[in-house]
């Protein structure tokens, strides 16, 4: 699992393209409340980015490596709730272009598909992070959920960190990713013209 993940990790980019395939190709069903379910995943999918950009502020361009590349052990922000807070985002985006897609049978295969990559690439990241960063990341690792916001653990070792990095340099950082959306988004508007 951990070399799998190590692979699916600098391939991550390239993971989802059978899935914007699907969400542009496959004909949406047939639903009475079209417009309020695309409308729904336009929501979701704003909210997946919105988590990306929170947790970009915090980690910084350091999310954009495809290397082993470590930065410091970032324990605040989304980091606090979630020690994954950038895929939990990107699920959340992928469910959001399912559902304006109007393929709501997609849904549960968009998780099931990302959960799988996500807890590979995290299994081979957190052997990186206990190897690089030990005591410090088992400390943050018993106290913070990987994935489910749960109940603080207590601050045994929590230091707050300051934000090191403004929202014009987290938007910077997202630019591929807010470009791919538009461009997503214009697709799906002309898959639904013709």
């Amino acid at each position: 699992m951990t070399r799998l993940g190590g692979w699916l990790f600098r391939h991550r980019t390239i993971i989802p393209l059978p899935l914007v395939l699907a969400v542009l190709v496959i004909p949406a069903d047939d639903t009475p409340a079209g417009w309020l379910v695309a409308a729904a995943g336009v929501t979701l999918t704003i909210l997946g980015e919105a988590i990306r950009l929170w947790s970009v502020r915090y980690i910084g361009a350091i999310s954009r490596t495809r290397s082993e590349r470590l930065g410091p052990l970032i324990a605040a922000g989304p980091f606090a709730i979630v020690r994954n807070p950038l895929y939990v985002g990107n699920i959340v985006l992928w469910v959001g272009f399912a559902v304006a897609a109007q393929l709501l049978w997609l849904v549960p295969i968009v998780i099931a598909l990302l959960a799988i990559e996500y807890h590979a690439i995290v299994t081979w990241e957190e052997q990186l992070l206990e190897a690089r960063l030990g005591e410090d990341y088992r400390n943050y690792a018993e106290r913070v959920p990987r994935w489910i916001p749960g109940r603080h653990r207590g601050d045994r070792g929590f230091r707050r960190q300051p934000i090191p990095f403004s929202w014009s340099e987290a938007i910077f950082s997202e630019r591929g990713t807010l470009i791919a959306m538009a461009l997503g988004y214009l697709l799906l508007w002309l898959k639904a013209r013709s």
